[in-house]
């Protein structure tokens, strides 16, 4: 599938990683790939802009939604859960980092969910965190490069301790949406995959943090895809 990217949609693609690094999260989300498509200079990203959907709109839900560093205990599920019964989890991570420090919910969560690798070789067998980050190592250096070097994008935050490398993992979301784009690339008869497929792909997710900012930011999937479709035609 990526050697049918254009030169653009893999420089998103890129982006997206160094987003999703930069807030601090372990994943590649749908959120961070329509956080790179609404900062590119494509005229997807420009159809996004005019529906009011901005880099800066969409970082400040992202955070809102999901939180610096990505912690499981904040997810939107939790949030609207507990607001049900009267929790404001807001009010509980200010009083939490009131005592014992900023982010820290964060680190107690990537502490509870980091486990030690078991080898392929045996259930018995324990992989040291050394050896895992020589074999990704590797496996990165024979992996052929989405594209050039550009520029790591910038935002509104900066997560404490957020890694500057190594390897990142789509979301099963994600790589639904990246389903969606070859689809949308197959029903416009279209041999390569650009920003705009990447684009349509995206806002077809029928749930997720997606939906929810699009709809924040005041605007709809039906009226994206109409106007994008428009503008590639």
């Amino acid at each position: 599938m990526f050697e049918r990217f254009t030169p653009d949609t893999r420089a998103v693609v890129v982006h997206t990683q160094e987003h999703a690094r930069r807030l601090g999260h372990d994943h590649i989300g749908p959120e961070h790939l329509l956080l790179a498509l609404v900062s590119t200079d494509q005229p997807a990203g420009a159809v996004l802009r005019e529906h009011g959907v901005t880099p800066e709109g969409v970082e400040e839900e992202i955070v809102r939604l999901v939180g610096l560093g990505g912690s499981r205990l904040f997810g939107a599920l939790d949030r609207d859960a507990l607001a049900s019964v009267g929790i404001d989890i807001d009010a509980v991570r200010a009083r939490i980092e009131e005592s014992f420090g900023p982010e820290a919910l964060t680190r107690a969560d990537s502490t509870v969910h980091r486990g030690p690798r078991t080898s392929r070789r045996g259930p018995r067998r324990v992989v040291s965190a050394a050896l895992t980050r020589h074999w990704r190592g590797r496996r990165a250096a024979r992996r052929p490069a989405l594209t050039a070097p550009t520029p790591a994008p910038t935002g509104l935050y900066q997560a404490t301790g957020a890694r500057s490398g190594g390897h990142i993992r789509f979301s099963p979301r994600a790589k639904e949406s990246l389903a969606n784009t070859v689809r949308e690339a197959q029903a416009r008869r279209d041999s390569y995959i650009g920003v705009e497929h990447l684009t349509l792909g995206l806002i077809a997710m029928p749930s997720g943090i997606v939906p929810s900012v699009l709809s924040a930011l005041g605007t709809s999937a039906p009226a994206l895809r109409t106007a994008i479709t428009d503008r590639y035609r």
